[in-house]
């Protein structure tokens, strides 16, 4: 059953009730998120006409304050960010019920582009990253999670973090002639597999690849979404290929890449709204802005609307691959504008 379903009147009419709920919720069981409402002005009997009306928090609150809506007993696993220099790691709580369904909804979002079956896969990284099972990294919990969706999983790096050549010739010469799963994040791919493939003259054309992750490395290299796309089909046969954008502070929700490419998706249980930067009102489509993203996943932590730290724009509104909205990330915000977005809540102790 698809996830990609809901136009952009249905999601509202769908997902502003459930919000507002989530956002009574977390209020009455997460003291510092109510500190934050009330510190705002934000009247706990409010009414929110729309989902661009809720309160966002910015995503990097999540580095500096513990944030929970579940009691310390009730935590079942604990997700931290890889934390860029000196800004910390975000640390997310979720009890058992929230674990179940970002994996359940992960596994919907994704079954749009996968199909039913559990496909033999390949993992773009190493089988080091996954050995700590209760506490993970973002890589880490990103490549436990993209595993449950695969079978007969063979890593692309050894434990020196080198490529294993053989070890990719031997999945595909088992595998290769009917469709497999690749996962991995998006400079990883291109380093650890596009480059050996192409060298090595493999055939990747049954594969389904889904990645991830920040293009910075590779827009240094003048390799950008297009041509990542393009070099891969050229040069290993590969074409279908789902890039996502995500991020731990909201885990399993992923926006996906339509399979036209160039634009991001959302599930029927999240939204995006990409806003002014100075005066946060939505923008319109066409005109960049920062993204915020929205979802009904986090119910153990107050994570439902979150102003990220990246600039997107709307390409078109219930106009593409799927209904909804549909958008690009363009990069990260300046640092002086990302300083911005949580300066409001400096006063605010969580």
């Amino acid at each position: 059953m698809s996830v990609f379903t809901l136009s952009t009147s249905e999601r509202e009419q769908f997902l502003l009730p459930r919000l507002a709920e989530l956002t009574a919720f977390h209020r009455a069981n997460s003291s510092g998120y109510e500190r934050i409402l009330s510190s705002l002005g934000i009247a706990p009997d409010v009414e929110f006409g729309s989902i661009a009306d809720l309160p966002w928090l910015p995503v990097r609150l999540f580095k500096t304050h513990d944030l929970k809506s579940i009691p310390d007993d009730e935590v079942f696993k604990t997700l931290t960010s890889s934390g860029t220099t000196g800004s910390g790691a975000s640390r997310i709580y979720l009890d058992k019920a929230a674990a179940g369904a970002q994996t359940k909804q992960l596994g919907a979002t994704l079954q749009e582009v996968l199909g039913n079956e559990r496909l033999p896969m390949l993992m773009v990284d190493t089988v080091g990253i996954i050995k700590n099972r209760r506490s993970f990294s973002a890589r880490g919990a990103g490549v436990l999670g993209m595993a449950n969706f695969g079978r007969k999983h063979v890593y692309v790096l050894d434990e020196n973090d080198q490529p294993d050549v053989e070890a990719v010739k031997g999945f595909l010469a088992a595998y290769g002639d009917k469709p497999f799963l690749i996962f991995g994040f998006t400079f990883m791919v291109w380093q650890y597999l596009y480059e050996v493939a192409r060298e090595h003259g493999l055939d990747l054309s049954n594969g389904i690849l889904i990645h991830s992750g920040g293009w910075k490395k590779l827009i240094d290299r003048a390799v950008d979404n297009a041509e990542f796309r393009r070099r891969f089909k050229e040069d290993t046969g590969l074409t279908r290929i789902h890039n996502y954008y995500g991020m731990i502070e909201q885990i399993g929700t992923v926006f996906l890449e339509g399979p036209s490419g160039n634009s991001l998706y959302c599930p029927d249980f999240a939204e995006v709204v990409i806003r002014d930067p100075h005066t946060w009102a939505e923008r319109p489509v066409g005109v960049p802005g920062v993204i915020e993203v929205v979802s009904t996943l986090p119910t153990s932590y107050p994570g439902h609307v979150l102003l990220t730290e990246d600039l997107g724009v709307y390409n078109g509104i219930d106009d593409g691959d799927w209904p909804g909205k549909h958008f690009s990330v363009l990069g990260r915000l300046p640092k002086a504008e990302a300083r911005g977005c949580s300066d409001t809540f400096a006063g605010a102790s969580a």
